[in-house]
């Protein structure tokens, strides 16, 4: 595994745990033990894990979702920790990398701000560049479903263009933050919102992400 897939992932492991497995959580309302279930099916059921994105998959995806979560909570960070088996496509750095970065940050973030008393995480600047690479080039497929046009911008002046189209709503954060708000956590994503009142209005409310 690569650096920062590796520490996220460890991370997201050490939260999952502190938390315990009935914990709430901003994904889809599931508690700690179904997200921890969801991230294991992801990277070792490859014959479910197409439900993610394949509606008609996604009734199979459930049911072994639900087989995982029955599972004892431990054995499910174990699992998450140790990460993917060899055959794996995770298994590979580069793969690993491009897709895991992204995920074990944000699932991360999913169980800390679910918590009343969540306190915002400092980032290296090394690891929101990484973070500002990835929504770069995912930008047009995170805001494909924006009402309106959407733009990302960093404190430094770094953009980029999410969603083509008027009015434009900018939105501008940290890239943490706009790696929160663009996979649909507008919610608690911590950015300032550019533009006509109706249209910041609809993107807050928009159903971006994968």
């Amino acid at each position: 595994m690569s650096t920062h897939a590796k520490r996220e992932r460890l991370l997201f492991a050490d939260l999952l745990e502190s938390a315990g497995p009935d914990a709430p959580t901003l994904c889809k309302g599931w508690t700690t033990r179904e997200l921890a279930a969801h991230l294991v099916v992801r990277e070792r059921r490859a014959d479910a894990a197409g439900g993610i994105l394949v509606k008609p998959l996604a009734a199979r995806l459930e049911r072994v979702q639900a087989e995982f979560a029955a599972k004892p909570y431990e054995e499910l960070i174990q699992l998450i920790r140790t990460g993917p088996p060899r055959l794996s496509p995770f298994a590979l750095k580069q793969i690993d990398e491009a897709s895991n970065t992204v995920e074990f940050y944000v699932h991360a973030e999913d169980v800390r701000r679910a918590q009343p008393d969540w306190a915002p995480r400092a980032l290296d600047p090394v690891f929101s560049d990484a973070l500002w690479t990835r929504i770069e080039r995912l930008s047009r497929v995170l805001g494909r479903k924006s009402p309106v046009g959407l733009v990302l911008r960093r404190p430094d002046g770094r953009t980029a263009v999410a969603h083509r189209g008027t009015p434009v709503v900018t939105v501008v954060g940290e890239p943490g933050e706009l790696t929160m708000f663009t996979f649909g956590r507008q919610a608690v994503a911590d950015v300032e919102l550019d533009g006509d009142k109706d249209a910041v209005a609809r993107v807050r409310q928009a159903e971006l992400g994968l």
